[in-house]
């Protein structure tokens, strides 16, 4: 499994680390009884502090899609799949949840927001490579002065 990690998202490194476990699992890319690599080793892996992925486990554990094999690392559960549906949902539903809030609190019209919102999907729908996020575009909530 490839895990992107980005350290300049507003998601802490963790955060993102559960997520994209959430999202394969749910996506069937990690079915169960697959093996992660334990703490140790995800951390060499992806160069971020231990107690970062340990965080990380923690969660996915208490999320029930995990459980610790002593000594080979973590084991996606039989119950993973159908959990992490539902958490893959409300993942997506909090952080579009927070957007669409900075988007109103920076005074942006309905209409502004919906147009930013479908221009984002069209983008989401291409492959990486045909992605070009150079070209310019109005302003996201962020950026706006």
């Amino acid at each position: 499994m490839l895990f992107h990690l980005s350290t300049d998202s507003p998601v802490p490194i963790y955060e993102q680390i559960v997520g994209q476990i959430t999202f394969a699992v749910a996506a069937g890319d990690l079915e169960p009884g697959t093996l992660i690599p334990s703490v140790r080793d995800l951390a060499q892996q992806l160069v971020v502090h231990p107690n970062t992925v340990a965080r990380a486990v923690q969660i996915l554990e208490s999320n029930g899609l995990v459980t610790p094999r002593r000594g080979r690392g973590m084991e996606v559960t039989a119950e993973a799949p159908q959990r992490a549906l539902r958490q893959r949902r409300e993942i997506i539903q909090t952080r579009l949840r927070q957007a669409f809030r900075e988007a109103f609190a920076s005074h942006l019209s309905l209409d502004e927001i919906r147009q930013l919102a479908l221009e984002e999907l069209e983008l989401a729908r291409l492959p990486l490579p045909e992605r070009d996020t150079t070209q310019v575009r109005r302003a996201t909530p962020r950026e706006t002065p």
